[in-house]
């Protein structure tokens, strides 16, 4: 008896017919057309003008990972907007930092959420940290066309892993080549400077209090030596996203938690304008 493949009801066919766990293989049998990697761009002289997310950060502790990112989206030498989101919930216990061009990268965000989502409904089960860093792997690769022609995106992957009980940190270049970072991990434009930062503050042990104020520390220094990062805009009440994830889930600082870090830097910044120093051995 032949299958049925035409539509029932209001849901096509393809719906009902069992496939594999992973959303894109099923985007790339039914509509790879829609998927950002197979899109073709027009003729152009030039690379692609497109607003981009730039500083990511993250930083370990024993009970978690922090992942923050700064909220400026540049264009050129223009700010295309102070508010941008770059962080964002993978799922309970995960979480994507953007660099890059800031379009592409938001969409690649929402079509790796639906592929963690789209397992855990057909396996009855979620992937481990590290399959879902190979998932985010594989997505980042299929763009490389488009990274190609300008339109590169850079996440930071950061989530609690719920077997080994810690936090871990992954990050990427444009052809989805992954590593595992370890302590801490900057990604974007003002990413050599936010890690040269980190490198001096960051420590063993630290709590979830100090790792949050590193973070920020840490997007203050490459805001200050990169025009592309935006610093805390105290003005207009925008500070950094600040996110955590432990053994409780995901966690997004409130406005309120951000200002009180940023305000606190600002006036130790006021008695030492070039930060802190690294303890003397």
């Amino acid at each position: 008896m032949e299958a049925n493949t035409r539509s029932t009801g209001r849901l096509p066919a393809a719906f009902l017919t069992p496939g594999s766990s992973s959303f894109m293989d099923f985007l790339s049998e039914h509509q790879p057309e829609i998927l950002p990697g197979n899109r073709q761009l027009p003729p152009t002289q030039g690379v692609v003008e497109a607003p981009h997310g730039t500083t990511i950060v993250a930083v370990t502790f024993p009970g978690g990972v922090v992942l923050a990112g700064d909220r400026r989206a540049t264009m050129g030498n223009v700010i295309a907007q102070r508010d941008i989101e770059k962080v964002f919930p993978a799922d309970e216990y995960s979480a994507v930092g953007i660099a890059g061009t800031a379009g592409l990268a938001v969409e690649m965000v929402k079509l790796f959420q639906l592929e963690l989502e789209h397992f855990e409904k057909v396996e009855g089960a979620t992937l481990s940290l590290e399959g879902k860093a190979n998932r985010l792997s594989t997505m980042i690769r299929g763009n490389l066309g488009m990274a190609m022609q300008g339109l590169a995106v850079v996440p930071l992957f950061a989530g609690y892993d719920v077997d080994r009980e810690k936090g871990r940190i992954f990050s990427y270049d444009v052809t989805g080549g992954r590593s595992e970072e370890h302590g801490f991990a900057a990604t974007g434009s003002g990413a050599v400077f936010a890690r040269g930062a980190m490198k001096k503050l960051y420590h063993d042990g630290l709590t979830e209090e100090q790792a949050t104020t590193l973070v920020v520390q840490a997007l203050y220094d490459a805001a200050d030596d990169d025009s592309a990062t935006g610093g805390p805009d105290m003005a207009r009440r925008i500070f950094p996203i600040v996110t955590v994830i432990s053994d409780e889930g995901f966690r997004r600082l409130t406005d309120e938690e951000s200002s009180v870090i940023a305000r606190s830097i600002l006036e130790k910044r006021l008695e030492q304008p070039d930060g802190p120093r690294a303890a003397l051995l």
